[in-house]
């Protein structure tokens, strides 16, 4: 059955072409495996919530814009009605059944992981005409709101640029009684009875309230403007638009934006915690974290019957916590295509679950030809990142390009610019890094502390625990790019430790000792082929490489907004700067969870392709592009 959406529709019509359904979630409460709904044109402002699941790839149920026809699906809703209290700050009393059981204006940013609120925030939000207002915690600081010039990043420890200077001063306030909400805004001049003028009034824009509605489509859309809230690891993670554990979902070629928190979640659901570290205070995160994995995993987690998603194609952004999310639903995944910008440059809040692209428990998940810039951070995958690969993505003008915490491995990170000053935060052993450009600093740290789960090869099932003791990672075939007054650029932090595993385990039974002696002694690493320019520094044994400290690159990436392009200057003896096609055996097993480098379905993987998708050679070069040569290059790299 191919049902029909219009405005001009009825809810009583049939959901013909010619007699089409007024809501999406008309059409929602019917369509049944195999069914395809077609929205057209126009705005609607609903939560579209999915009734039935599909049956298979085969029997989806699809939800998608009319062809060439511009479908928004909003949280928000229009408001007029409003009355100019004094200078250009204006108020709208609205009654408490307007929002239902869920006001954002009562419900505020909250639950674990949230690290630092300077001033209470609420889910809400208003927009002129688009643009979204911050939130102040008085009504007296509507009146003189302060331009906001720089704000402060925990983790980098850096002083950084508002991103947007003159949008701090679009400001509102609430209050709620018991019969009311009133929202008070400074619009600096404008009419709001006059301009458009929206509030978020809904958690969602699609995203079905049961779990297991399996198979589901969702393609065109524009979709914005929703009150998510707060999803950490440890708490259910609704998000704009997400699967709500279920399996076999593909959201693609949508547009999102302006989700409060989390825009895409293919994550976690309820039952298996939520925000217990906050509301019960008893034992820390990270404790809670560990029994979800167990309690999902009790609860049917696998292969089987949750994630396999792909998400692709979408344009992402102004969101404050997450373009896309997921803890535990994620797996066997595919992220691809996705254009992924201004996350979490707002910062009205500050946590540890923030980032273009953040999961956990990334089984088998492949993130690739993603494009990923101006983000407080731009891929954080953090705990269980097994049989990932990160291959052929873009990243840059980020605080932080890419963060791999507390896993065991085995993961690939190949053919990827790390164009940021701070390309890498590596809390994680058992990597394999492989044909990147890295042009920004990269931190090495252990974690003796948090011991955290690894899984049997391509399973959900839990193989072992372990600490993260730092080292059992691989580097070839990498390009470095070091910067005036910038540290930390190659590889020469991991100095003192062994390069291969049979000089670690003769160190390691020479001390006499079971757990203490791993404890105490560096793992090994297999670091070869890579070429550091510029002050870059490599690992001391590093048997094949090539340096040249005073050869300055003048690395830039020119973004023209559809299209992107790599500028750099090679040395004249780059022609000799060859890799080896690395693969799966040519990559050292992983020594914790004694896996191989493998492809999802168990075979061999082999690195030989570029960034653009073009197929080595032995005569290729280092780094991530076929056609890099010496002296100027400058080269799209996307559109």
């Amino acid at each position: 059955m191919d049902y029909h959406v219009a405005k001009t529709g009825s809810d009583q019509a049939t959901g013909t072409k010619d007699d089409p359904f007024l809501t999406i979630n008309q059409a929602a409460s019917l369509a049944i495996p195999g069914d395809t709904v077609t929205v057209h044109e126009g705005v609607y402002r609903e939560w579209v919530k999915p009734r039935y699941k599909g049956l298979s790839e085969h029997r989806r149920i699809t939800y998608q814009a009319a062809e060439g026809e511009h479908v928004v699906i909003k949280g928000s809703e229009e408001i007029k009605n409003w009355e100019l209290v004094e200078g250009t700050v204006w108020k709208v009393v609205i009654p408490n059944p307007f929002f239902g059981d869920y006001n954002p204006y009562l419900e505020t940013v909250f639950g674990d992981w949230l690290v630092t609120v300077e001033e209470i925030k609420h889910l809400g939000d208003v927009y002129l005409n688009g643009l979204s207002f911050y939130e102040v915690s008085s009504y007296e600081k509507l009146k003189n709101p302060e331009v906001r010039t720089e704000t402060y990043d925990h983790w980098t420890r850096q002083v950084i640029p508002v991103h947007n200077q003159d949008q701090t001063k679009y400001v509102w306030y609430s209050e709620v009684d018991h019969q009311n909400t009133t929202i008070y805004a400074n619009f600096q001049g404008a009419d709001p009875n006059q301009e458009l003028v929206e509030i978020n009034v809904r958690r969602s824009c699609f995203y079905p309230e049961e779990t297991g509605i399996d198979y589901i489509t969702v393609r065109g859309f524009e979709m914005a403007q929703a009150a998510t809230p707060w999803s950490p690891p440890t708490a259910d993670q609704p998000g704009l638009i997400g699967a709500n554990w279920s399996k076999g979902w593909i959201i693609e070629n949508n547009l999102i934006h302006d989700a409060k928190c989390s825009a895409i979640s293919i994550g976690k659901e309820k039952s298996t915690g939520h925000h217990y570290r906050t509301v019960r205070r008893d034992k820390p995160g990270y404790q809670y974290q560990l029994e979800s994995v167990f309690d999902a995993e009790r609860k049917g987690w696998s292969k089987e019957t949750i994630g396999s998603h792909i998400v692709r194609n979408n344009t992402i952004y102004d969101c404050g916590q997450n373009g896309i999310v997921g803890h535990l639903g994620c797996v066997f995944s595919e992220i691809y295509d996705n254009h992924i910008y201004n996350i979490a440059l707002k910062r009205e809040f500050y946590g540890h679950e923030i980032a273009g692209i953040k999961l956990h428990a990334a089984i088998d998940v492949q993130i690739h030809h993603n494009r990923i810039h101006n983000c407080s951070l731009g891929l954080w995958l953090d705990w269980q990142t097994q049989g990932t690969r990160i291959s052929k993505n873009i990243l840059y003008k980020n605080n932080r390009d890419l963060f791999v915490e507390v896993s065991h491995g085995p993961y690939l990170v190949d053919n990827n610019i790390l164009g940021s000053d701070y390309a890498l935060d590596n809390i994680a052993q058992g990597g394999a890094y492989v044909n990147n450009l890295f042009a920004g600093k990269m931190v090495h740290r252990k974690e003796l502390k948090r011991s955290t789960q690894y899984h049997l090869p391509h399973s959900t099932k839990v193989a072992g625990f372990a600490l993260v003791y730092g080292g059992d990672d691989r580097f070839y075939n990498n390009l470095y790019f070091g910067k005036a007054g910038l540290e930390g650029v190659g590889t020469a932090h991991y100095k003192g430790y062994p390069s291969s595993l049979e000089k670690y385990i003769e160190v390691v039974h020479e001390m006499n000792a079971d757990h203490a002696a791993f404890d105490r002694v560096e793992q090994p690493v297999y670091i070869d082929q890579n070429a550091y320019l510029n002050g870059a520094d490599p690992y001391e044994n590093e048997a094949d490489k090539w340096v040249d400290p005073d050869f300055d690159p003048n690395f830039e990436i020119i973004d023209q907004g559809d299209q992107v392009f790599l500028s750099c200057e090679l040395p004249e003896n780059f022609d000799q700067m060859i890799g080896q096609i690395q693969s799966t055996s040519t990559l050292p097993r992983v020594r914790i969870v004694d896996a191989q480098f493998e492809s999802p379905d168990g075979s061999d993987l082999v690195v030989d392709q570029d960034l653009l998708d073009q197929v080595r050679s032995d005569e290729s070069p280092v780094g991530p592009l076929n056609n890099l040569t010496a002296g100027k290059n400058n080269i799209k790299i996307w559109g």
